[in-house]
């Protein structure tokens, strides 16, 4: 058998050659567009768009950084400070620096107590905020909680302490209504104010003066642009433009005067309120009780604010502008002088006291507080005894159109424009309003009661101090105002609050008001006056009017015995006065809840006010000290 040969295949080295020179050329010209491709989007980077990416370029390491401004100071009139700025610690948190959140919480409780209020917050701005963005976790840290944080910081990557001028108030409580307090912008806010100018603030005025004022208090923010490392660290400051100082405001108020009043009626829940005449410039506005406003500024607790909003006491009303109280007798110096300007009543002209009146054709008895009568009334006699008969009668002939017309020129039932918000009107009732709200039509026994400021009429203090400091001026009505000036700490300029001017309230004879003030005057020196007793010896002449609101309805057969009454259920105690006659200086209006007559009550507390504010030797020296730590306070 033969055996068959191995088959030997040559190598094409020619071919083979030319199949690499092929490939080679294909790499090359596939480099070279790839070449190509990238100096062309080079050229497009850094030619063309190259002003564009330089900008996105340096803003990985240029930050604009907001420059909150300082907030105004607040003063009152004597310059006593009421509201000023301190530096305030606070420990945040950078989320996404922080390993396991829980287990933080847990570890720095440890060092620094925190409450569960404070981690609750933490956790809502948690879901809020950015992971790179610092949170808050606790405010108002003292120097001891500071100091043992810095020896343990090295355990805790993520948290720094961080500081900030905040507010404070250094007399606490005192005039708390007037100044009000700021608090941390919340999110409703968030919506409403320039997000601009408070990009880095944290505080707004969330009542009183603080929120009135808000725009002249907070200033105007800054900026400027920082060059940092990749780190975050600050290198150097580019461009600045510095922020404009809130502006300092001074008050009308005079709080020496504010806290002698606040100690009067420590113990009631009141309201008084005194206003200079000529000028309308609030000097007291009291509300008791109150509270601290420094609880606000940080974030009160749950546990604080309950205890205030729950309070009986209602600590957190502000009784001057929202208490809305039937004025009583205090309104019937203004019911006789609406007699004498329409003409139903003369200055001598009488009416009898039985102790009561009826409507012709009604047995309803509408009863005097003197049961036996006061008997022939002019109305110089019916202002000084209170006598309920002469004004159940003179309001039925004046009729509620006319009363209602009237007493609205003194500002019942609206709003006096005092710098303040959340301020209530009032009522000053009419046909009208009644059909409106209680789908009913006026009575004449409606009118009857309206005449001694009872049935549906209501007024604040506020309202029953500007009608009586506008009595004082004999119809020219001031507009309240709190705030005197405005003063700009960069230039040193300051600028006076301008008030609206008002018409003046004119009657057909000048010497109407004379017969009204007399009226008044005698209340207080006369020997039957209702407060003869405050104007005993007293070192100036002056004017005042009791009232003695009911709380309850009494029944016809019944009369009122406070001593079958639970405290809630005592007549509120009113009394409104000005001095001295001539040049009046001082308007005061007093209300305190439940408590029973007005001459006994209310009018002595009145008479202290009026003597601080006019006597030399007065017992305001001891309020007019400012407090020890107020040159701890940052400007």
């Amino acid at each position: 058998m033969l055996q068959k040969r191995p088959r030997f295949i040559l190598k094409d080295t020619v071919n083979e050659a030319k199949i690499f020179k092929n490939r080679i050329i294909i790499a090359w010209f596939c480099m070279l567009i790839g070449i190509a491709v990238i100096v062309t989007r080079l050229y497009i980077l850094q030619i063309i768009n190259h002003s564009n990416y330089t900008k996105l370029s340096e803003n990985n390491y240029i930050k604009v950084l907001p420059l909150p401004p300082t907030r105004g100071l607040i003063y009152d009139r004597r310059g006593v400070l009421l509201a000023g700025n301190r530096i305030a610690y606070s420990l945040q948190v950078v989320p996404e620096k922080v390993n396991n959140i829980k287990h933080m919480l847990s570890q720095l409780n440890k060092v620094i107590p925190l409450s569960e209020d404070d981690v609750a917050r933490f956790m809502k701005l948690l879901k809020q905020k950015r992971s790179f963005e610092a949170i808050p976790l606790r405010f108002n840290l003292n120097e001891d909680e500071v100091a043992r944080f810095s020896v343990q910081r090295h355990r805790f990557p993520g948290l720094d302490i961080s500081s900030e001028l905040t507010r404070y108030y250094p007399l606490g409580a005192t005039g708390v209504h007037v100044v009000g307090y700021v608090g941390r912008i919340n999110e409703q806010e968030l919506k409403e104010i320039d997000p601009v100018n408070y990009h880095g603030s944290n505080y707004i005025g969330k009542i009183g003066i603080e929120k009135f004022y808000e725009p002249e208090l907070h200033g105007q923010a800054g900026f400027q642009h920082v060059e940092s490392n990749v780190q975050g660290r600050i290198l150097r400051i580019l461009e600045r433009k510095p922020a404009v100082s809130g502006q300092n405001l001074y008050l009308n108020v005079d709080m020496a005067l504010q806290a002698y009043i606040e100690e009067l009626v420590k113990n009631e829940h009141a309201s008084v309120v005194a206003i200079e005449p000529e000028t309308g410039a609030v000097l007291a506005m009291v509300s008791t009780p109150g509270y601290d406003p420094n609880l606000f500024v940080q974030g009160i607790s749950s546990k604080d604010y309950a205890s205030l909003r729950d309070s009986q006491a209602r600590p957190l009303f502000n009784r001057a502008i929202r208490g809305q109280y039937p004025p009583g007798s205090t309104v019937k110096a203004f019911v006789g002088l609406a007699g004498l300007e329409y003409g139903v009543r003369a200055e001598h002209s009488s009416t009898w006291c039985r102790g009561w009146y009826r409507l012709k054709g009604q047995e309803h008895k509408y009863r005097d507080w003197k049961k036996s009568g006061h008997g022939s009334m002019n109305l110089y006699h019916a202002i000084e005894q209170s006598c309920d008969v002469y004004f159940y009668d003179i309001a039925h002939d004046l009729g509620i159109d006319r009363l209602h017309e009237f007493m609205t020129r003194f500002k019942f039932g609206q709003k006096t424009g005092i710098d303040l918000s959340g301020e209530l009107t009032g009522l000053m009732p009419s046909r009208e309003w009644k059909l409106r709200t209680r789908k009913r039509e006026w009575y004449a026994g409606d009118t009857v009661i309206t005449g001694i400021g009872q049935g549906f009429s209501l007024a604040t203090p506020l309202q029953l101090a500007v009608a009586t400091a506008t009595l004082a001026n004999r119809g020219q009505y001031k507009e309240p105002r709190l705030a005197f000036a405005l003063d700009n700490p960069d230039t040193g300029e300051m600028k006076t609050v301008v008030t609206t001017p008002q018409p003046p309230i004119v009657l057909k004879q000048q010497h109407f008001w004379d017969i009204a003030i007399s009226g008044m005057e005698a209340v207080v020196h006369n020997g039957r006056g209702t407060a003869k007793h405050i104007g005993r010896r007293s070192r100036y002449r002056f004017a005042g009017k009791t009232g003695t609101a009911q709380v309850v309805s009494i029944k016809q057969e019944e009369s009122y015995n406070a001593n079958k009454l639970s405290k809630k259920n005592h007549d509120h105690a009113l009394f409104i006065a000005f001095a001295p006659l001539s040049n009046p200086q001082i308007a005061v209006a007093v209300i305190i809840e439940n408590g029973g007559s007005g001459g006994r009550t209310a009018a002595p507390i009145a008479k202290k006010v009026m003597d601080a504010y006019l006597l030399p030797k007065t017992p305001l020296t001891k309020y007019q000290t400012p407090p020890a730590y107020e040159n701890e306070l940052e400007q």
